[in-house]
């Protein structure tokens, strides 16, 4: 048996949930599909693979198998890579999950650009707010913003924004800037995230820092519910630039006490814990990193 293809075939089959389907992109039968994985069982003696309601599903030691078979492939691939010379020309699957509204408004647009440089490259894209299981969702590499929880990640840090106050100019229009941070008790704000400390915003000057609770008369979830409620007039928030970044271009929002600053944001790429990151991953996450360069949206953190 062809140990490494074997792995390739019950990799395809963990990711696809069913043999027929497995067998289709690999253009052979199904048995041949359903062979391989017997086989395969039988070397370890250890069964990979249930049937549910849901397809096939993996056991707990074919989870395990499937994590270490598909990192053996992606190193097995960058050594045919790096072999040929070939380390611009990156191929197979790539799995990035991000954030919803920071992909659609600057990883998304630059998708073109990235798939043209590797034709052979498949990108899936998992678009959620939440810190999902990087692991238990077969990720590659993770866009993730602010404060990492998990110290124990591999992730390396590509951008860093500005966090500012802003409002629709329609609010502003019947409520008035405000001048100072103090004054900010006096608005309607607009609150992201739930938790505790969610409405107290920090401002610092100078050597003077300023803490303000402000009302929370709107509290949203999700990021794009956010710039729906200020673009509606609803109220102020604090949001980093890249969250806002064509209205802030347009004049669809305005920022106020632009002469205060607040503690800005971080942009990671993190990569499964315990996985050597391929060179697909690396190569996404540099990819992002030059773009926000270029569209001038990373400060340094000496800003």
């Amino acid at each position: 048996m062809d140990r490494l293809a074997a792995m390739e075939t019950f990799v395809r089959v963990v990711e696809t949930g069913s043999f027929s389907e497995a067998a289709r992109q690999f253009r052979v039968g199904q048995p041949a599909i359903s062979k391989t994985v017997a086989l395969l069982e039988g070397r370890l003696g250890v069964k990979l693979l249930l049937r549910s309601t849901r397809g096939l599903m993996p056991t707990e030691a074919g989870e395990n198998f499937y994590q270490r078979a598909k990192r053996s492939i992606e190193e097995a691939d960058e050594a045919d890579l790096a072999a040929r010379g070939a380390g611009s020309s990156l191929s197979g699957r790539l799995r990035v999950g991000a954030a919803t509204t920071f992909a659609s408004l600057h990883v998304i647009p630059h998708l073109p650009k990235f798939l043209a440089e590797h034709p052979h490259l498949d990108m899936e894209l998992i678009l959620d707010d939440r810190h999902i299981d990087l692991i238990e969702e077969g990720i590659d590499v993770c866009l993730r913003m602010g404060d990492l929880a998990d110290s124990t990640v591999t992730a390396r840090r590509i951008g860093q924004a500005r966090r500012v106050v802003i409002g629709a100019p329609s609010y502003f229009g019947k409520a008035g800037e405000p001048r100072i941070p103090a004054e900010l008790m006096a608005h309607e704000s607009v609150i992201h995230g739930k938790g505790p400390g969610r409405d107290v915003w920090m401002f610092r000057k100078d050597s003077t820092e300023v803490s303000v609770t402000v009302k929370g008369g709107v509290r949203v979830t999700a990021a794009e519910g956010v710039r729906a409620a200020v673009l509606a007039g609803v109220g102020v928030t604090v949001a980093s630039e890249w969250m806002f970044a064509p209205e802030l271009v347009s004049g669809a929002v305005t920022e106020v006490l632009s002469d205060w600053t607040i503690t800005p944001i971080d942009l990671w790429a993190v990569f499964p814990t315990g996985r050597v990151a391929s060179a697909k991953a690396r190569a996404f996450a540099n990819f992002v990193e030059i773009q926000l360069a270029l569209a001038d949206l990373v400060h340094s953190s000496q800003e």
